[in-house]
C-alpha cells in the first residue's frame, strides 16, 4: 500500500507519518522509509554528521506494527504505544538510506497487541524492539475487533499507561 493508503488506516500526518510504503505478508508487515536528508528530525542530530535518532526508529517500527491492526484502527480505534522494550540499535540509518521495516505480532490479549520489530539498511540491521500497544475506542480500550468495549472500571477500560511505565508482562 503507498502512503495515501497508509493514511487511511493509520492517525499520523506529516511531517510523523514515517511510513512510504507498506506490504502485508500474511501475519507480518513489511514496510520502507527513505530518508531524504530533510527531514525535521535531522536538524540538529548532528549538524555535518546527520543520522536519524533512535526515537525515529522506534516510531517507524510502531507505525509498520499498527498497520497490522487496520481492521481495529479503521473501525475507529487509535494505537498507543504501551511499552518499548529490548530496543537494539546496530547501526547509525542516514540520509539516502532506505529503511526497510518487519514487524509481527506475537501476542494479543484483549486490547493490547504485543510486537517483535526489525528496522534493516542494505540488509544490515540498524534496529530491533519489542512493543506493545492499547487499541482505544472513543477513550476507552477496545476488547478487539467484533467485540465490545471494555466495562468502564475493568482494567482493560483503563487508559494506556505512559511510554516507559512498568509493563506487567515484563515481571518474572
Amino acid at each position: 500500500m503507498n502512503k495515501e493508503e497508509i493514511k487511511g488506516i493509520l492517525p499520523h500526518r506529516e511531517p510523523m507519518l514515517l511510513l512510504d510504503e507498506v506490504e502485508l505478508k500474511g501475519d507480518e508487515a513489511a514496510g520502507r522509509l527513505t530518508i531524504k536528508g530533510d527531514e525535521f528530525f535531522l536538524q540538529g542530530h548532528f549538524p555535518g554528521n546527520p543520522v536519524v535518532p533512535g526515537v525515529i526508529q522506534c516510531e517507524m517500527l510502531a507505525q509498520n506494527c499498527c498497520v497490522l491492526f487496520a481492521d481495529e484502527l479503521r473501525a475507529g480505534g487509535t494505537p498507543f504505544y504501551t511499552s518499548l522494550d529490548k530496543v537494539r540499535f546496530k547501526r547509525p540509518v542516514r540520509p539516502g538510506d532506505t529503511v526497510e521495516l518487519r514487524c509481527k505480532v506475537t501476542r494479543a490479549r484483549g486490547p493490547f497487541r504485543f510486537c517483535e520489530g526489525t528496522a534493516s539498511v542494505g540488509g544490515e540491521v540498524c534496529c530491533t524492539a519489542s512493543m506493545s500497544f492499547a487499541l482505544v475506542d472513543g477513550g476507552r480500550a477496545s476488547a478487539g475487533q467484533g467485540s465490545a468495549a471494555a466495562p468502564a472500571g475493568s482494567p482493560a477500560s483503563a487508559a494506556p499507561a505512559p511510554a516507559g511505565a512498568a509493563n506487567p508482562e515484563n515481571r518474572r
